[in-house]
């Protein structure tokens, strides 16, 4: 409010391995007026940060996977592999392991013959701990008394950042496509291989429920040698000539990562009066008006429509050419070893980059009157209270290119990214009061009670009705009660109301169709043919590669306002007879009823397979399990977007959320002689965290357990303690102790996808709890100058591998789960601040 004067602040820091480089300078002027009625602030900041890749920490060089402790990665590798083939051995399939036998099989570009076992694809070196960004900001406001009753103020903001995010080279991933059996850089085993395909094999035997018996499904070759060889050399529009349909998933390494920029613009600009209108009551009248912009330009992805168009392809006068020419295409080798596609191949396939905006809108007008009751009391303190009217309106669209907005056009994409728009109002009124009842009795040195409501009224959602009761009691000096009731609110927003229907990913390590498991036990089998995998892949059928299944989504126009009920009793204690301490303790309690939810990936397999998924029950005909869309070539849960719609997550208002624990706070300092001794305590227990997505789900505990239906990390203790040494009030040594709780995996967890990989001294379904220091020096050099020192991570501490698809993606990364535990390493920053 009277800032005068400049301030000047510089930060620096990197790790203790000279990466991650931060770097942060600000500077902020201020002046009052000559008359003292006013006064003006402007600040201007710029910050930049540099990546750190998972491959430059040891933990995080290769990817592993959680359950099985051998080296992971993607299916989608180089060379390319073969999915959907049923070649045949005298009628039957191939046991063959380097024959294309079913499922997916690698391609040896040599030789034309399957690699046993296929190799994947580490995509961890190419993945960042730290994302780079680049940000410019400026923000300023101003205050004026226009007279004894007025004074205006204003304030606006600017900012503009841009934040890269890097991951692996993209490729083909699940994308079908037809191959001419002509196609100039197929081998001709391969070729001979495929010329077996089964496309439509005959059941020969059923049991009694009408499924196929083990070994009793005849296979038809679809090609004659003879077809197959004049095949290999016929054109387009001649009797011989025939394609394939195939997947053939190849890491295009040579095209190199996938980018993507993401700049944001935000303005928001706001406008005030306030003053008094009485000698105890006041009045705040406010409006502003904010946007922001999000530009998001990708490079490196490949585009599904080029790659079809250039894989058909055959020999003119020993020339390879495109059968469609159009866009000067380029045919593309996708069975040879890496550096076989060429630059002229990639720019072809990755053609222009693609981009999307994003905009989004934000109007508000707020009118308070507040103050007290003035002579009007209870109590000898006065009743204070506080009423005002609030109208908000929010806007928001998204637009993407004709790329981005088609499933599965941009390869490696995950979600296409169609148009979006919506808006939706709300008008509220609301009003609190404190009430003092008594103070300084002999039995209550205070007791107050604090009230409050709030009336909503949403364009989309409907009407809402929040309010608030609580109160403090003091009986005696330096011990005080408290607690407080609370009914909330949230409507849902504009992604949750109006996002169309797309095909992304989620996280899924085990598919109950994977494996022999169809084929000995008739129900499985049965529910995965309802689900669309053909019959012959029955017994060949892949986890989803990398963890990742496909995942359909989007919003709910019908969500209404999901309601919590929060309740809070706490204590307080500064004891007379030790000064300068303080003790707090509060119990919380959170429900959220009608959540805005989704299942979890272990809740849609549960809900169709059960909860022994390799032997379910006889549910092939339920909704819960013809909603899981599998692959029409592969019969998996990943590839193509457009064809495998995988696990439907469908957005309600029918989740349930609870949470409950004691928040611990003690402060404490003292006068030692030779410095002042300050210390802090903060601490969190966390009794339970609960997360119900429908009534029938699973109400699954997080608290503690490591999975990917329960995302980020809660553990059941928190702290953070810290120590302080200040001399001579001017230089201030510090030390801060965190500590964080052990975690476990989640028995559903175990459930579906089996334990964790375990071995002498190792267990990934396992973390320790972890404690890290981080010491800290601020020094006042002068009145002027100010330097402060920090280590964070002081001892180094490492962060606990456990694999990198035993969490989301989101949260478990690079073998471990960044977000939660330090994944730099110790880390050293500098900042020096000058004041005139």
């Amino acid at each position: 409010d009277d800032f005068e004067g400049v301030e000047l602040g510089y930060t620096f820091g990197t790790t203790g391995k000279g990466d991650a480089d931060t770097e942060t300078f600000n500077v902020t002027l201020g002046a009052n007026s000559a008359d003292g009625r006013g006064n003006a602030v402007l600040s201007v900041g710029y910050q930049e940060s540099d990546p750190v890749y998972q491959g430059d920490r040891d933990f995080s060089t290769f990817g592993i996977d959680s359950y099985t402790g051998t080296l992971g990665g993607s299916g989608t590798s180089v060379p390319s592999r073969i999915s959907g083939t049923r070649p045949l051995v005298g009628g039957v399939p191939s046991t063959d392991p380097t024959v294309l036998n079913g499922g997916t099989r690698q391609v040896n570009p040599a030789t034309g013959q399957a690699i046993a076992p296929f190799t994947t694809f580490n995509f961890n070196p190419f993945n960042i701990f730290q994302t780079p960004f680049e940000r410019f900001n400026i923000f300023g406001q101003a205050r004026y008394e226009v007279s004894d009753r007025v004074e205006v103020y204003t304030q606006g903001l600017f900012s503009k950042n841009t934040v890269r995010t890097i991951i692996a080279p993209g490729g083909s991933f699940g994308s079908t496509f037809s191959l001419p059996l002509s196609n100039p850089f197929l081998p001709a085993a391969t070729r001979n291989q495929l010329c077996a395909f089964n496309v439509a094999p005959a059941v020969v035997g059923v049991d009694a429920a009408g499924n196929p018996l083990s070994g009793q499904i005849a296979y038809t070759p679809r090609f004659t040698q003879a077809q197959c060889d004049a095949a290999a050399t016929a054109q387009p529009g001649t009797a011989a000539f025939q394609t394939v349909t195939v997947s053939a998933p190849r890491r295009i390494t040579e095209a190199g990562t996938r980018n993507s920029d993401f700049t944001t613009t935000i303005f928001n600009y706001g406008l005030g009066f306030r003053g008094d209108l009485t000698d105890n009551i006041r009045y705040d009248v406010y409006g502003s008006y904010g946007e922001s912009e999000n530009v998001q330009r990708q490079t490196g992805n490949g585009l599904l429509s080029r790659l079809r168009q250039a894989v058909l392809a055959t020999n003119v006068n020993g020339v390879p050419t495109c059968t469609v020419t159009a866009g000067g295409c380029v045919p593309i080798n996708l069975f040879g070893n890496e550096g076989s596609i060429t630059p002229a191949q990639i720019g072809f396939l990755t053609g222009a980059s693609t981009s999307s905006t994003t905009q989004t809108s934000l109007s508000t007008v707020k009118g308070v009157i507040s103050g007290d009751t003035g002579s009007f009391a209870i109590a000898e303190t006065p009743i204070g209270f506080a009423i005002g009217v609030e109208y908000r309106k929010y806007g928001a669209s998204s637009v993407s290119d004709l790329a981005s907005q088609t499933p599965g056009e941009v390869l490696g994409n995950g979600a296409a990214s169609p148009d979006v728009f919506g808006t939706y109002n709300v008008k509220e009124a609301f009003g609190e009061l404190i009430i003092p009842l008594l103070e300084d009795k002999s039995f209550a040195k205070n007791l107050t009670v604090e009230l409050g409501g709030r009336y909503s009224d949403y364009s989309t959602a409907g009407k809402s009705y929040t309010y608030k009761a609580g109160g403090s009691y003091e009986p005696v000096d330096g011990f005080k009660l408290r607690g407080n009731y609370q009914r909330g609110a949230r409507a849902p927003n504009i992604g949750e109301l109006f996002s169309p229907q797309v095909v992304g990913l989620t996280n899924l390590a085990t598919d109950p169709c994977a494996g022999a498991a169809p084929t000995t036990n008739a129900n499985l089998r049965a529910i995965c043919l309802a689900q669309g995998a053909p019959v012959g892949t029955l017994g060949s059928i892949n986890n989803p590669s990398a963890g990742q299944a496909n995942a359909s989504s989007g919003g709910n126009p019908n969500l209404k306002v999901e309601k919590t009920t929060t309740y809070t009793v706490g204590a307080v204690w500064q004891p007379s007879f030790v000064p300068k301490l303080s003790i707090s303790v509060d119990y919380f309690n959170i429900k959220v009823k009608g959540a805005i939810s989704t299942p979890t990936p272990s809740d849609i397999i549960a809900g169709c397979f059960g909860a022994t998924p390799t032997a379910p029950a006889a549910n092939a005909g339920l909704a819960a399990c013809t909603s899981i869309r599998r692959n029409p070539l592969t019969g998996g849960l990943d590839g193509d977007a457009s064809t495998t719609f995988g696990l439907p997550f469908v957005n309600t208002n029918l989740g349930r959320i609870a949470t409950d624990g004691i928040d611990v706070s003690i402060n404490y300092s003292r006068d030692l002689g030779f410095a002042e001794y300050s210390s802090s305590f903060d601490g969190t227990w966390t009794n339970s965290n609960k997360f119900q997505a429908t009534p029938t789900s699973l109400n699954r505990e997080c608290v503690s357990f490591i999975s990917a239906n329960c995302g980020s990390l809660q553990p059941e203790f928190a702290w953070t303690q810290r120590s302080s040494l200040t001399f001579e009030d001017r230089y201030t040594i510090s030390l801060l102790w965190r500590h964080l709780s052990k975690f476990e995996q989640e028995p559903d967890d175990i459930t579906i996808n089996g334990p964790a990989f375990t071995a002498p001294g190792v267990n990934f379904g396992k973390i320790n709890a972890k404690d890290y220091y981080d010491l800290s020096g601020r020094f006042e050099l002068s009145d002027n100058v100010v330097l402060t020192v920090t280590v964070q991570n002081l001892l180094d501490s490492k962060p606990k591998v456990v694999g990198s698809n035993i969490g989301t993606t989101a949260f478990n990364s690079g073998n471990v789960f960044p977000s939660t535990f330090d994944a730099l390493g110790r880390r050293y920053a500098a900042a020096v601040k000058f004041k005139f």
